[in-house]
């Protein structure tokens, strides 16, 4: 299994390959395979559970090696918009992100389909962080101030839900769109006054004793949206069987992760460099919530989720979910994993 960052020229040569594709289909030279001769599956880095603990013990590559289908895990390191733009592309064929991308993907019209869950957990959350002898005490005192946060993203959203509980939007701050990599640093140093993050991350600011949590969001559960599976709707078609495969996989790491917690949780802390602290907290109650079952729950969160982003200018356009979503992938993954017991 090749593990790759996605980068510009990369994406350059996707795009190529899926032109030369578009013409030789135009063309009459591209033929139906019974199987592809490659799978991507993307995650904005550093990647979500499932997604690394398949990089891990090379859970995919075990299931596809007979069939001679070679396994690509590419992480996105421009948060969840840039993994969904790929899917939507055909640069890769499988994503694991935010839903608040996958919506916004949905809604553009775009030939994709939601087929299983990352994650669900209600605890956890965002955290607003300030640096520890900054002046900002409340949500309110943000007003007109430097914040910095990934566009698009669950960060953004639970970001607006906060600022809108005090009667204030994100245009009465300076928002600025950046990565952690950026924006901890920036935060350090002065530049920018806080950043929204997950409390995961934030936490290694927080835990050193260089910045403090001014909100979290995690107090807010019924805030909380589950993390979404997502995949091309023309591979979806070509390849139902490899789609609905990859899901018995993901089902199978879901099962492993809550019989092996320790392990689990030693995994994601040393991939992701986050707080072990913060990672047991975000799990206290046990269960890692990784099901990709598309739960009526689950569905009526997304569907909330999206009427927030529209009324709060997060999203264009309209999701369609009797096209978007495909509750047939996961429900044959979990047949054909009983069958297997």
């Amino acid at each position: 299994m090749l593990t790759v960052r996605f980068s510009p020229l990369r994406r350059f040569l996707f795009k190529a390959i899926a032109a030369i594709a578009i013409t030789g289909a135009g063309t009459g030279l591209a033929f139906a395979q019974a199987k592809p001769k490659i799978l991507r599956i993307g995650s904005t880095a550093p990647g979500h559970l499932k997604f690394i603990l398949a990089q891990q013990d090379r859970w995919l590559d075990k299931e596809f090696a007979k069939d001679g289908i070679k396994v690509e895990l590419v992480t996105f390191t421009g948060g969840g918009s840039e993994a969904t733009t790929a899917l939507a592309t055909g640069a890769i064929e499988v994503a694991y992100t935010g839903s608040n991308p996958a919506l916004r993907v949905a809604a553009s019209g775009a030939d994709v389909m939601l087929i299983g869950l990352s994650s669900f957990v209600r605890s956890g959350g965002s955290w607003i962080v300030v640096k520890k002898d900054s002046p900002p005490k409340t949500l309110a005192d943000l007003k007109g101030k430097k914040v910095a946060y990934l566009t698009g993203t669950v960060r953004h959203s639970n970001f607006s839900k906060a600022l809108k509980s005090i009667g204030l939007t994100v245009s009465d701050v300076e928002g600025l769109n950046l990565a952690f990599e950026a924006s901890g640093p920036a935060l350090l140093r002065g530049d920018i006054d806080a950043i929204v993050e997950s409390d995961i991350t934030a936490a290694k600011l927080v835990d050193s004793g260089e910045a403090r949590v001014l909100y979290d969001t995690g107090t807010h559960p019924e805030w909380s949206v589950p993390n979404v599976i997502s995949v091309n709707g023309a591979f979806a078609r070509k390849y139902p069987d490899i789609v609905t495969r990859l899901l018995k996989v993901d089902l199978a790491i879901a099962g492993w992760a809550d019989t092996h917690p320790e392990e689990t949780i030693k995994t994601f802390v040393d991939a992701t460099k986050s707080s072990e602290k913060t990672v047991r907290q975000t799990y206290r109650d046990g269960p890692f919530y990784q099901d990709p079952r598309l739960t009526d729950e689950a569905l009526a969160s997304l569907r909330g989720e999206e009427a927030f982003m529209a009324s709060a200018g997060l999203l264009k356009g309209k999701v369609d979910y009797d096209k978007w979503v495909d509750k047939s992938f996961v429900e044959a993954a979990y047949k054909q994993a009983a069958a297997f017991q």
